[in-house]
Parts: C-alpha cells; sequence; structure tokens
C-alpha cells in the first residue's frame, strides 16, 4: 500500500487528508472516502487494516480529517455533523478531480458512530456514490444522546442546552464542554479502551455546547431509503452499549435493496474491531467489488410489458 499526503479545500479552509493506492499500477483506481469516526483522526492505526485489505483489492481510499480536526484548517471549537458531510462531498468532488481514480466507480466507508451515519448522510445525498458501508452507525442522534444518559440527566442536559441558546443571543457566547464526556458520556467500554488510544491525545477537548443541537438534529434513518438502487452493507455488534444495536437495524429496516446486516455477536462495540476483523473486512471489501462495476456503458431494457 502506498500513501500519499494531500490536500484539497472544503469551504475555504484545506483539508489535510492520506491517499492509500495500490502498490501495482497507475490507475485509474475505483476508489473509497471516509471521514473518521466521532473524534477521530485520518491517521488512526484503528483504520489501516480496513484500508490495507481495500488497496490489496485494488482500491484507493482516501481518509481525511475533517475541518478543525488534525491536520486540517477551520475551527476546533465545533463539531458539526451537516459540516462534516460538506467535507464529505467536497473530498468527492477532489477524488473526481484526479486522473488515477476512476470517478465512475467511488464508494464510501464509515465506521463508529457519526462515522457510521455520515457514510449513509454522504450515499442518500450525493449521486456520485456507488455504494456505500456503515459499520456501528448512529441513526438519529437525539435519541443517541439520550440513551447515554438517566432520565434526570437528560432533562438537565436540555434545559443546559435550552440556556446556552439564551446565552449565545444575549451575550454572543456560549458554553464550551468537552465533547467525549459531555456531549457524548463514554461508557464503561471506551475507558477502558485503548483502541483509540493513538489519536484521543490530539482531537479537540473543548467544543461549543451547541455541537449538542447539531447532533441532535442529525438523523441518518430519515434519509437512509433514498440510498437505493445503490447498495448499503451495515455492520452491528448486538447488544452495543455505544452505538445502540437497535439503530442499525432500523437503518437496515428502513433501507431499500439491495442491503446487507451482519450483525456481531458475542462482542462488544470496540472489541468487535479486532475480534471479527478477519471476517468483517473481506466482507466489506468484496461488498465495495461487487457493487462498484459501474462502465462506460449505461444499458437499460424492458423486454415485456
Amino acid at each position: 500500500m502506498r500513501e500519499t499526503q494531500v490536500n484539497f479545500y472544503s469551504e475555504g479552509e484545506e483539508i489535510s487528508g492520506i491517499l492509500r493506492t495500490p502498490d501495482l499500477g497507475d490507475g485509474p483506481f475505483r476508489a473509497i472516502v471516509q471521514g473518521p469516526g466521532w473524534m477521530g483522526l485520518k491517521d488512526a492505526k484503528l483504520y489501516v487494516r480496513y484500508h490495507d485489505a481495500m488497496t490489496a483489492a485494488g482500491f484507493a481510499v482516501l481518509i481525511f480529517d475533517f475541518r478543525g480536526f488534525g491536520d486540517s484548517g477551520g475551527r476546533t471549537d465545533l463539531v458539526l455533523p451537516a459540516m462534516q458531510l460538506e467535507d464529505l462531498t467536497n473530498a468527492v468532488t477532489y477524488l473526481c478531480s484526479r486522473k488515477d481514480i476512476d470517478s465512475d466507480n467511488i464508494g464510501t466507508f464509515g465506521s463508529g458512530a457519526t462515522g457510521g451515519g455520515n457514510a449513509i448522510m454522504l450515499a442518500a445525498q450525493d449521486q456520485r456514490i456507488g455504494c456505500a458501508v456503515s459499520q456501528v452507525p448512529v441513526a438519529d442522534g437525539e435519541d443517541w444522546l439520550h440513551r447515554m444518559r438517566r432520565e434526570h440527566e437528560w432533562l438537565a442536559f436540555l434545559d443546559r442546552l435550552a440556556a446556552d441558546r439564551v446565552a449565545r443571543v444575549t451575550t454572543g457566547t456560549g458554553e464550551l464542554v468537552h465533547p467525549r464526556e459531555e456531549i457524548m458520556v463514554p461508557a464503561p467500554e471506551r475507558r477502558a479502551t485503548n483502541v483509540k488510544g493513538d489519536v484521543d491525545g490530539r482531537t479537540p477537548t473543548a467544543v461549543q455546547l451547541r455541537s449538542a443541537d447539531a447532533i441532535m438534529q442529525y438523523k441518518p434513518i430519515d434519509v437512509v431509503a433514498s440510498i437505493a438502487p445503490r447498495a448499503l452493507m451495515i455492520v452491528a455488534v448486538e447488544g452495543d452499549a455505544v452505538t445502540p444495536t437497535d439503530h442499525a437495524i432500523d437503518l437496515y429496516e428502513r433501507a431499500a435493496a439491495p442491503k446487507r446486516l451482519i450483525m456481531q455477536r458475542h462482542t462488544t462495540h470496540y472489541a468487535a474491531y479486532a475480534h471479527y476483523g478477519d471476517e468483517i473486512v473481506p466482507g466489506i471489501v468484496d461488498w465495495f467489488d461487487r457493487h462498484l462495476r459501474r462502465g462506460h456503458l449505461d444499458v437499460r431494457e424492458v423486454l415485456e410489458g
């Protein structure tokens, strides 16, 4: 796998990415675009296993830091899914501008909460995406934040958001919070695992509380049906305490064919990456290989009726 540091622009801000390509050949390669998962960065070791397999199968993979994260420009005090979707759309445009990329065959992969949800949002919005894979996704941002909290904590959180809205319009300044502690409430497994330890110390630790308002409006479940007739695979974990299992199931049931749901059992959200990697990663690559095969001819035919 070859790696090239690349840069492009998203709404005026410079975006830092890594383009991973097969060891042999100059393309044009079929391509996969990925935005990192919740509070993730492009150079996380977690993703390398997937990209090794994708490039070995002949795909190019573009992964990048969202605006305000890692080496990309932009404000570091916002985590806005709508802004991340703009970055993903602009990443697709960047891929289409390259001569070594087959712009007719671009897919998207996303893993981890909003990472998985963003793959669905991008595929639903951008017809240039021919196939999507969403791993442990969030389907409804409000429900996701709610279920991290006991009911009295949720009601207090809503009051805090309401007070912050008033503060922003009357003083011009809102509250800053830790995104992994005060927006997402980490499950015990998250505190114990080191699966993202290589990037945890380099992500923003103070973001505007209004980011939570934006996440509450984030609803991949409302758009997943519009991906068809393009293909969607969803990878979930049974009994997931981080991204609720029923979110993945609801997305699968709302989606139209072609679609596939893979449920990983007898594991946990973070352990599943390694536990079932030998089975899941080849399955993801095969999904892309089967569904990213658009050629130069688009043939439509009706034989009866």
